[in-house]
């Protein structure tokens, strides 16, 4: 690797499997501290695991990021191990869906409350500890996990895709009002990737479309136009340059990693 992250502190929500996991392992190749989040008080095996080969510069925090208390909280235990933070790495996220005329209240607040709420405030008072470093923010970077599914409707999908839009949609504000402290902030819209959330996400396409377990998986697979799923590690990369110098002329962009589903 080329410890293109070398001393930088990354914050990474959403990291106990999946894409944050996967992106929590490429920030320590190249030479991150990191601050792992994520709801369970304890961190999960694969992460546990990460933490015994890099205990010096991986730590594993709990937060329920839809509770602001606990985003202060988060943020001033991160700042005591690792100092302020350089990099937000913005993935926590749930997913639900059902029908329109069938979606109710409870599912409109949970989706809310985590993917934007949840989302919107744990980068605002990120931005506001890397406003306050004058002189130190210009290498501050913030990352929001967008999704393929806030670049369209989908009608089994309503609730969800209004969250990634507003993930979008936050993203490019955020830019613009970071532009002059010379903070980056962007986004990834990952498409179809091959997580244990997609056990879930399978098990509901197939309860409200009458399909065959492993079904709907293998199907938005091969409609991919590159033929396949793609892997957490793809996802990894394009979050490791976004954060790098590589990508210092680059702000309020939703970048698209998705085989091809969405050409902008």
């Amino acid at each position: 690797m080329s410890r293109r992250l070398e001393d930088r502190h990354a914050l990474l929500t959403g990291a106990a499997g999946g894409i944050g996991l996967a992106v929590t392992e490429a920030y320590l190749a190249e030479g991150a501290r990191c601050t792992a989040v994520d709801l369970a008080k304890e961190p999960s095996r694969e992460l546990a695991g990460l933490i015994g080969r890099h205990a010096e510069r991986l730590q594993y925090t709990a937060c329920d990021v839809s509770k602001t208390a606990q985003i202060d909280a988060l943020l001033a235990a991160a700042q005591a191990r690792f100092g302020p933070v350089d990099i937000l790495f913005n993935n926590a996220a749930i997913f639900d869906l059902a029908p329109l005329l069938e979606s109710d209240e409870a599912m409109y607040d949970r989706l809310f409350a985590v993917n934007v709420r949840g989302m919107f405030f744990v980068m605002q008072k990120v931005l506001a500890q890397m406003v306050a470093r004058p002189g130190e923010s210009r290498r501050a970077v913030v990352i929001n996990l967008a999704s393929q599914a806030g670049r369209r409707g989908e009608a089994l999908v309503s609730h969800y895709c209004a969250t990634k839009a507003a993930v979008v949609s936050y993203t490019q504000s955020a830019a613009l009002a970071m532009a002059p402290y010379g903070i980056r902030v962007n986004a990834i819209a990952p498409g179809v990737i091959d997580t244990p959330m997609w056990q879930q996400v399978d098990a509901l396409f197939a309860r409200y479309e009458g399909l065959r377990p492993g079904e709907k998986k293998a199907a938005v697979g091969r409609a991919v136009p590159l033929g396949y799923m793609g892997r957490p590690d793809q996802v990894a990369g394009a979050a490791v340059f976004l954060a790098s110098d590589e990508a210092s002329y680059i702000t309020a962009q939703t970048l698209n990693v998705d085989g091809g589903n969405v050409m902008s």
